[in-house]
Order: structure tokens, then C-alpha cells, then sequence
């Protein structure tokens, strides 16, 4: 196995360990600059009675072999010091290990995330409809969470414009939530990118939305609010995008409610009145946003 290989399966043969936290077997894996290293130093370094007979090459064997099933499925697995891993992640806080995806990985520095309410409204779907369009015409990548409302409008206008969309989703990729949505998914997994940070299997939980709001956030260069109410995730999302540093457009349907009102006056939000406003507004966020970098801040990986 060439050393990419063996790096990527033991960086998910660590990230299997019950008693190592993701965010610690990342750091440690930065730091020491091979995930393979941190591994041999985990394994068997339970303080137990009985001693850790696991070898790592056991780990890695059956990791590889995971790898071999998923690709045969058409599910592809990049870990962060991966060159096509999507750089934007790596300026988040929250940045995934590793992501499974669905459909084509590509750099999409022009991605804006079209985001809102479960329950919405005739009116807003017409808006996130028309929002997706436009954005989809000017060929932007739009982003959404492929949930009931909102995220489903917006993906499915920009399909119909002959747009690029990404499904950013809080369960596996072998899952469908809602199950509804099950052709859209894998419609989107046929002609753009279904993205999710869980592993293949995992079912939706109350944590992995939220958590998949911080990935949707990171992935695009801003955050158009359709719809939402006081407990939506995309309110979470607006604020998680702020904290990224990224803009966050809230639309005059979402400004009824008095957290968006709030958030109307913070630095990097912008109220748009109509779609064109909506539109001129993100035009002009594309415009100041860097494209995505080269794989760069992991020196040590740059030669995996």
C-alpha cells in the first residue's frame, strides 16, 4: 500500500477508537504530522488489567478493507490532508476528520448555502426557488441540507436550471432522511455531490444536524436565510457562519422573527429586499472571497 493509503486508514482506524475524541486524533495527527504514528501510540495504551492484543496492522487491514466496499458503492472517503479534500473546511473550527461523499469533488469556491424552515411557507419556497435559480444560472454551487421545505426547494431549482448542487446531510450517505427524499438524493449523488461527515451507516441523531450546519456553513462562502424560526437550524447555521467568518443574507421573510432582527445590525449580515437584492448581494460577497487554496497550514501530509 502506497503511504496515503496507509495514512487514510489509520487515520479512520483512529477515529474508530472508543476512548479517543476526533478533535484530539486530529490535533495529534497535525502535530506529529502521520496519523499511522499516532495509532502505534493509542493502541494498547489502555491502562486495563488485560492487555491491548489489537495490532495496528489488524486496524489498518480492516479499514483498508472498508475503503474497498465503500469505493466498490461509489462512496469516496477523503481525510483532511487529502489534496481534494475541500480546503474551505479547514478554516472552521469544526473541521471533519474525514467526509464521505457521493458525486463529483470538486473545488467550489463560488458555493452559497440556500438554507431555511422545514415547515415553510408557499411563499418562501417560491423565494429559495427563485434564490437557487438565479444563483444556479450565474454558476454558483448551491449548497443546502436536503431537508423537508427550504433545502429541498433550493436543490431541486437549481437541478432544473442545469445547476451545480451539494447536499451537505446529517445522517450517512447510505441513509435517506427524509425518506422522501430518497430520488433527490440520489439524483443529486448523479450530477453534483452528496457530503456528509458521518460514518456510511449512521442514523440521523438530534446532535448531527446542528453538526451538519457547521460543515454546510464552512463548505460555502455565505448563508442565505430563507426561512426560519427561533429553534430552525438555520438560525444555528446564521450564527455558526458568522462565527466562520463568512457573510450571512437574511431575507425580509425571515426578518419577522426577532432573532434575525437582531442579527441584522452584526458585522457581515446583510437584509436583502427582493431577489435581485438577494442576488446583487452575493455577486458582491463572490467578488471578495478568495478562491479556494492548495492544500496548505498541514505541511507535514503535503507529500502523502
Amino acid at each position: 500500500m502506497d503511504r496515503a493509503t496507509v495514512e487514510r486508514a489509520a487515520l479512520v482506524a483512529l477515529l474508530r477508537q472508543p476512548d479517543l475524541k476526533w478533535a484530539d486524533a486530529v490535533h495529534d495527527a497535525q502535530e506529529s504530522g502521520s496519523a499511522l504514528g499516532v495509532l502505534h501510540r493509542v493502541v494498547g495504551r489502555a491502562d486495563t488489567l488485560l492487555p491491548d492484543n489489537r495490532s495496528v496492522d489488524s486496524l489498518i487491514e480492516a479499514a483498508v478493507g472498508d475503503f474497498a466496499g465503500w469505493q466498490a458503492e461509489g462512496i469516496a472517503v477523503r481525510a483532511f490532508f487529502d489534496d481534494d479534500y475541500p480546503a474551505q473546511l479547514r478554516d472552521i473550527r469544526e473541521m471533519p476528520p474525514v467526509l464521505f461523499a457521493r458525486g463529483e469533488l470538486r473545488p467550489d469556491a463560488r458555493a452559497i448555502a440556500v438554507v431555511g424552515s422545514r415547515e415553510a411557507s408557499v411563499r418562501g419556497v417560491e423565494i429559495a426557488s427563485s434564490v437557487a435559480r438565479s444563483l444556479a444560472l450565474r454558476g454558483v454551487t448551491v449548497v443546502s441540507g436536503l431537508a423537508r421545505g427550504i433545502d429541498t426547494a433550493a436543490h431541486q431549482a437549481a437541478l432544473t436550471a442545469g445547476g451545480r448542487t451539494v447536499a451537505v446531510i446529517g445522517t450517512g450517505v447510505r441513509r435517506y432522511y427524509p425518506t422522501v427524499n430518497r430520488p433527490l438524493q440520489e439524483h443529486i449523488a448523479e450530477v453534483g455531490l452528496v457530503l456528509s461527515q458521518f460514518w456510511p451507516d449512521a442514523a440521523p441523531t438530534k446532535q448531527s444536524f446542528p453538526m451538519r450546519n457547521a460543515v454546510m456553513s464552512g463548505y460555502a462562502a455565505a448563508t442565505v436565510v430563507i426561512e426560519a424560526g427561533e429553534r430552525s437550524g438555520a438560525r444555528i447555521q446564521a450564527r455558526l457562519a458568522l462565527q466562520h467568518g463568512r457573510p450571512v443574507v437574511l431575507t425580509s421573510q425571515v426578518m419577522q422573527h426577532d432573532w434575525a432582527r437582531a442579527f441584522a445590525d452584526r458585522p457581515g449580515v446583510h437584509v436583502a429586499h427582493g431577489t435581485m437584492d438577494l442576488v446583487e448581494a452575493v455577486d458582491a460577497i463572490l467578488d471578495r472571497s478568495p478562491a479556494a487554496a492548495e492544500l496548505e497550514g498541514f505541511p507535514e501530509f503535503a507529500s502523502i
